[in-house]
């Protein structure tokens, strides 16, 4: 049975909008747990854009499940991580205008930089996932570097318009988690996943964790958060 990680930001987000205190991704993160959800993911970006480094904080005291640090790979946020000490951190590519994390980590093309911080956060006791590309090489570069995980980016997937262009993204995410379990490294996967494109990817059995952030917070904003946990966690496990 697969995991579900639920990505907060969009709640902070909401909240740095008009700069008070509501909603809080605190309180949200409660009824993340209630609903069912295995993890809680949230970004700690170099602008601080939505999460702040209090929530992160409160997040990791307050929390019962699995706290998944999204950051980039940047000496002064490993520090942050290794005083806070997340269950897991993901590495991702960060650029300062971009909406949303547009794609995967080029690993090979900074492999020495990628390396030092998953060695930083290894020296204290923190897992490393790196958000990539689901294509061959990267699942291959991601292992050389040292990583216990890879998040396989379904962007591409989740975007596909036409039913070939689904299937031939779908193929591929089938081909990186095959060759990461092969290499020994745990497959999680993420980036544009609803409630009706999450359903084919589960017959992936090498997938063991997916984190969704965006359409869940949108249909809570029709249903309430604890409920759409709960129907996106059926859907997945």
């Amino acid at each position: 049975m697969a995991r579900l990680g639920v990505n907060v930001d969009h709640v902070a987000t909401l909240r740095q909008a008009r700069g008070g205190r509501e909603p809080d991704p605190v309180a949200a993160a409660v009824l993340v747990e209630l609903g069912g959800a295995d993890g809680l993911v949230v970004h700690l970006r170099e602008d601080r854009r939505h999460i702040q480094e209090r929530d992160l904080t409160l997040l990791r005291e307050v929390a019962q499940i699995k706290l998944d640090l999204e950051m980039a790979a940047d000496e002064p946020i490993a520090k942050i991580a290794l005083n806070v000490r997340p269950h897991l951190v993901t590495l991702v590519p960060e650029k300062r205008q971009e909406l949303t994390t547009e794609g995967g980590l080029d690993v090979a093309g900074q492999r020495d930089r990628i390396k030092r911080i998953i060695e930083l956060l290894h020296g204290g006791g923190i897992p490393v996932s790196l958000f990539v590309e689901p294509e061959l090489e990267h699942i291959k570069a991601a292992h050389k570097v040292g990583a216990d995980y890879v998040e396989l980016h379904t962007g591409r997937y989740a975007n596909a318009r036409m039913v070939k262009e689904e299937q031939t993204q779908f193929e591929a995410i089938a081909q990186a988690a095959k060759l990461a379990c092969k290499l020994g490294l745990g497959v999680n996967a993420g980036h544009g996943l609803n409630y009706h494109n999450v359903k084919r990817l589960t017959k992936i059995t090498e997938i063991v964790e997916y984190n969704i952030g965006h359409s869940i917070i949108a249909r809570a904003v029709f249903v309430g958060l604890e409920r759409a946990v709960r129907e996106m966690k059926e859907l997945v496990g």
